[in-house]
């Protein structure tokens, strides 16, 4: 799971109290994120569509080890948890934004239907699947890529930095306004 425009719109005393009131709350909070992404995992795998052919080279060329295995989720709103202690941090982190584009849950992906088959967007997203399946699954994805949103921020953060940069040695650019999400 990874989400645009994260720590970085807000600013000062604000952000820091909640910042450290999620870092607290991190312990409780990991496991929820964990059965919500495996969850919307599973029903992505189960209505999603697969890769087209270019998707899929793409895929191989970002570094997922089984791109078939991949399907896309098209959604009006790219939804978030709700009524729940982990739909308070997603606010108070800043993951909570209308303007996502994407967001990559493991072999998962859902895209807001304005952005459907971006080649820039979805190259983008293909990097973070690549990531999961590298640090070995959800729970390990989720522990570091939160954690380095905690830390740094979102656009600070090591697996965003390499999402954008290999996503950009494909020399694909994403249709202007898209926000970049996972």
């Amino acid at each position: 799971m990874h989400a645009a425009d994260c720590s970085l719109r807000r600013s000062g005393s604000a952000w820091d109290v909640d910042r450290q009131w999620i870092a607290q709350q991190f312990p409780v909070l990991l496991p929820l994120a964990v059965r919500w992404v495996a969850r919307q995992e599973r029903k992505i795998l189960r209505r999603g569509v697969p890769l087209d052919e270019l998707e899929l080279r793409d895929a191989r060329a970002v570094g997922v080890v089984h791109p078939e295995r991949v399907r896309l989720s098209p959604a009006k709103v790219v939804p978030w948890p709700g009524g729940s202690a982990l739909l308070s941090a997603a606010r108070a982190a800043g993951f909570i934004t209308g303007a996502t584009c994407g967001l990559t849950l493991g072999y998962g992906i859902y895209i807001r239907e304005n952005c459907w088959r971006d080649r820039g967007l979805i190259a983008h997203e293909l990097v973070h699947t690549a990531q999961y399946e590298r640090l070995g699954g959800i729970e390990p994805f989720l522990r570091q890529y939160l954690g380095e949103c905690l830390t740094v921020g979102y656009l600070n953060a090591p697996l965003e930095q390499e999402a954008v940069t290999v996503a950009q040695r494909l020399n694909i650019q994403s249709t202007p306004d898209i926000t970049v999400a996972s």
